[in-house]
């Protein structure tokens, strides 16, 4: 009478050697360890990478806890085959960073007038600001969205190609060719 419950299949075990995938199907079914597995595993690169684009490390902190959150609830919707769990998660990171200050109302906390004489911004950082309001970011804004990503994980976010198209889920060469197009277009916008 009841045979489609011993059908049902249990999620394999899981424990810090299973893949990001077994891992967010475990955490559909339910299981909290997974969910602890994952932030373990995804937290600190994603809060380095928030925190390159916020200053304010409570907003940082909001916004991670809240993809988890995020992660925990929505883990039934990611298919496997539509690409890496990292992106999956870093997409969900940066929705929650944005939501996250458009829910304070206000930019991040500038550094004091005393404390600006003590520090000397970084090339990083002004390369940053220029790139985000300036006419860098303007042409950078004009590129489609698959250029786009592509330049920002490998100029901006300083991922080697390797790692851009993990987080993406595409080929190394398809990274490559990307940045390359990317490039060539931002030379023909600045000229």
């Amino acid at each position: 009478m009841y045979r489609f419950l011993a059908r049902r299949r249990e999620p394999p075990p899981i424990g810090p050697a299973s893949d990001d995938a077994e891992l967010l199907a475990a955490v559909a079914a339910g299981r909290a360890e997974a969910l602890r597995l994952l932030h373990q595993r995804h937290a600190p690169w994603i809060r380095v990478r928030l925190a390159r684009r916020c200053a304010d490390p409570d907003t940082v902190d909001d916004a991670v806890q809240d993809t988890f959150v995020a992660v925990w609830r929505g883990a039934h919707r990611y298919r496997a085959g539509e690409g890496e769990v990292a992106a999956w998660i870093w997409t969900i990171a940066i929705r929650r960073l944005i939501s996250t200050l458009r829910r304070t109302g206000a930019a991040p906390p500038a550094t004091p007038y005393d404390e600006a004489r003590l520090v000397t911004e970084s090339a990083e950082d002004a390369v940053l600001v220029g790139v985000e309001h300036g006419d860098l970011g303007t042409a950078v804004a004009r590129l489609s969205p698959e250029l786009r990503a592509a330049i920002q994980a490998t100029v901006l976010d300083g991922l080697t190609v390797k790692e851009a198209a993990r987080l993406l889920g595409i080929p190394e060469g398809t990274v490559k060719t990307r940045v390359m197009r990317a490039k060539a277009r931002l030379r023909g916008y600045l000229a």
